[in-house]
């Protein structure tokens, strides 16, 4: 599905962007039914829904109204979408991710929509992705579908090229869990960064352990994500599934191997949030041990 030259970027950088993975009309069906979301969310003051492990579905900003709507994170939205199933399970996106991955083949961890509506909030502190679901490799692909297109200017993802071949960076603040990571940290790796950014239909694949961020959009263009982690086949899990859907571990490439393939990695085990997100995690607020 892409050609070698890409893979070879992956592995260089950690990140790849790949232009029109999806149609228009593809786009334009997921469009549809997150816009149904938002004109929900003008009725709630608060997260609400319910998933799998009994949190919030839908995550609201703290600038959110029923003027003002700021939905900012639908998590595993494969649950009650279609369309959002069969893109994380049965699209371009699952086969270039089993590319990527490099093994037997690639299963489904979790799915999310991140969005940014216009003149909104929210942003994301600096960190990587690995530390939140810890396997027994670090195969891991993050894949970031544009639905809404993504300019320089609204919140794009923020990311330190070349920065999955470093260290593993602690995401605690002494005894507690912020999944991010310290100002020090931040001040010596993440001050060259690059903007992912393209038009809708396009996808951001980017390795877990790449460091990255990104700040509120200021503009009238909303940025909204579909995000979906893909493990290779052979990578266990070592940490409950912060986002855990009926769709977890679904094969989505390759075949089953009946191995596991462990790599030399140390770190702390996470915290699963309380709250519908990790951004309460990352606002300093409560969060439950795993």
């Amino acid at each position: 599905m892409i050609e070698q030259w890409q893979i070879d970027q992956y592995r260089e950088q950690g990140v790849l962007v790949v232009e029109n993975v999806l149609t228009e009309q593809e786009v334009a069906d997921l469009q549809s039914e997150f816009d149904g979301w938002v004109e929900d969310s003008r009725q709630h003051q608060a997260p609400w829904g319910e998933t799998l492990d009994g949190r919030p579905r839908f995550d609201i900003e703290s600038d959110h109204s029923a003027e003002h709507p700021s939905l900012r994170r639908v998590a595993s939205p494969t649950e009650i979408s279609e369309v959002f199933k069969s893109t994380a399970l049965q699209s371009r996106i699952a086969e270039i991710a089993g590319q990527l991955v490099g093994s037997s083949g690639a299963r489904l961890h979790h799915s999310k929509v991140n969005s940014k509506l216009p003149h909104t909030a929210t942003q994301v502190k600096w960190h990587q992705d690995f530390p939140f679901t810890p396997h027994t490799n670090d195969d891991l692909v993050t894949s970031l579908l544009m639905i809404s297109e993504v300019t320089p200017a609204n919140g794009p993802l923020q990311v330190i090229s070349g920065s999955h071949k470093g260290p593993l960076f602690s995401h605690w603040q002494g005894d507690k869990f912020t999944g991010s990571i310290s100002i020090e940290v931040e001040s010596e790796y993440c001050q060259q960064p690059i903007s992912c950014y393209g038009a809708p239909g396009s996808v951001c694949f980017m390795h877990s352990r790449v460091l990255h961020a990104s700040s509120p959009n200021e503009t009238e263009l909303p940025r909204t994500l579909f995000i979906s982690v893909y493990a290779a086949e052979d990578a266990l899990p070592l940490g409950d599934n912060p986002l855990p859907s009926s769709h977890s571990g679904t094969l989505v490439s390759g075949r089953e191997s009946g191995e596991i393939r462990c790599t030399a990695n140390k770190l702390r085990l996470p915290e699963k949030p309380k709250g519908a997100s990790f951004f309460v995690q990352q606002a300093g607020k409560d969060s439950l041990t795993v």
